[in-house]
């Protein structure tokens, strides 16, 4: 039987959105916008293990989260790096149980939908490899002189990437430890997939798949609760 864990970093300060806590402890709907996250891959069946990723200081509050909603999936709540590839790492290395496919994705992006968690783990069976991404429909240029715009991309070919990224655990565990090795960084898993010349297949996504990061996204999410 197919096991897939599910990574969670919540590391975020909320430097941008100018709370008093993270953002992913901001309430979004009476419920915190993490609760919301956990509770999506909570009730997916396909799901076997959840392993929660947060700064240190808030190790206590996200425990007692867990504890107090009833978590059952939710095995471990672990404390992050200096980077979000940092933290990931530490959680990849906190699973029970060795996980088939492993699937890691942002903590405030609760609006994730059922149907596209479950397209990327299909995806990663059948490829290896997957990330959630959407179509790009504004034109996009290239500032290469300071104020100037030099050229513009090919939109038809552009998707803006968001999460759940899906892998093979050994590939991924792999690319994490060629990184480290090498002192290379990267802002998602997929590019670090992409740097063993792995293809990293699409999964297209949900524009309401957003990533609350600021005041207006997260007034965004309360509209789109209505």
């Amino acid at each position: 039987m197919l096991r897939v864990g599910v990574v969670i970093p919540a590391g975020g300060t909320g430097k941008r959105m100018g709370a008093k806590v993270p953002k992913q402890f901001l309430l979004l709907g009476g419920r915190s916008v993490l609760q919301r996250t956990l509770a999506r891959f909570e009730s997916i069946s396909d799901v076997n293990e959840i392993v929660l990723v947060v700064p240190k200081n808030y190790w206590e509050r996200a425990r007692s989260l867990v504890k107090r909603v009833g978590f059952r999936k939710v095995r471990h709540v672990v404390v992050g790096g200096r980077q979000r590839q940092d933290s990931v790492w530490n959680g990849l290395n906190a699973f029970e149980l060795k996980p088939d496919i492993v699937l890691v994705h942002d903590a405030v992006r609760p609006m994730v939908t059922d149907k596209v968690v479950k397209r990327v783990i299909r995806k990663a069976v059948e490829c290896q490899a997957a990330a959630v991404g959407i179509r790009l429909k504004d034109t996009v240029k290239v500032e290469r002189r300071k104020g100037f715009f030099t050229h513009t991309l090919n939109r038809s070919k552009l998707w803006a990437v968001q999460t759940p990224q899906g892998f093979q655990f050994d590939l991924l565990m792999r690319a994490h430890r060629v990184a480290r090795r090498k002192g290379l960084k990267s802002t998602d898993e997929a590019s670090l997939v992409e740097r063993l010349r792995m293809p990293v297949a699409i999964v297209e996504g949900d524009e309401k798949n957003i990533k609350i990061t600021t005041k207006q996204d997260l007034e965004m999410a309360r509209l789109l609760l209505k």
